[in-house]
């Protein structure tokens, strides 16, 4: 479970929102909301541990009975899925996808096995020695949510992943993150402007809503 207890985030004198309270349970998709400059980024940026120094901020995280906000970010184990792709272009698609590997799989062959059961899994054997360039959208984004998930993250986190993608991809792809999702058990909390990416049944909750510490 990903919990946030009595969070209050500031800047130059201006409380952004305070008093924030959520938990996410394993497999749950929580969707944030808000207008522009209501804090949902910087609320992300609090919970992967990459918040700017000019912030002030007081709370904690919490994620499966470890509290994570005193920690560094590669010790959080929390996974973020931008709308751009960030494939690195001078690396194969199934390079990209061994350099989120854990360390514990170290034999170079065990490796290699583990990216290519993940690219037979997403509909995409044999693209291990591809250049990314010379995937669709489509399939970019794909390797893009694997290669984040294969790094093993305890939970996500997911700035608008589909607004890049045209409306039949942004259908296929959001069914595929939310079964990934489900499949894993992993807490994720979305950020979207777009209704039609609220899970069915999903939570919503208004960031806008702690402005003045309302909740």
């Amino acid at each position: 479970m990903l919990s946030i207890q009595n969070l209050t985030i500031s800047h130059a004198e201006k409380t952004l929102f305070a008093g924030l309270s959520l938990a996410v349970d394993q497999g749950e998709i929580v969707t944030l909301t808000g207008v522009s400059g209501s804090g949902k980024s910087t609320l992300l940026n609090w919970i992967i541990g990459d918040l700017d120094t000019s912030f002030l901020a007081t709370g904690a995280l919490w994620l499966n009975e470890v509290q994570c906000d005193t920690l560094p970010i590669e010790a959080r184990h929390i996974g973020l899925l931008f709308q751009d792709d960030l494939l690195f272009p001078h690396l194969s698609v199934g390079h990209n996808l061994a350099f989120a590997l854990p360390g514990t799989i170290r034999d170079g062959k065990a490796r290699r096995q583990r990216v290519e059961q993940t690219l037979s899994n997403m509909g995409l054997a044999g693209f291990h020695d591809r250049d990314p360039a010379t995937l669709s959208g489509g399939q970019r984004a794909r390797v893009s949510l694997m290669r984040t998930l294969l790094a093993e993250p305890q939970a996500l986190l997911l700035d608008e992943p589909f607004g890049k993608l045209d409306a039949v991809l942004r259908t296929q792809f959001r069914a595929f993150v939310f079964e990934q999702i489900k499949r894993q058990g992993i807490p994720t909390l979305l950020v979207t402007h777009d209704p039609a990416d609220v899970p069915q049944g999903g939570r919503v909750i208004d960031i806008s809503d702690w402005q003045h510490g309302a909740v």
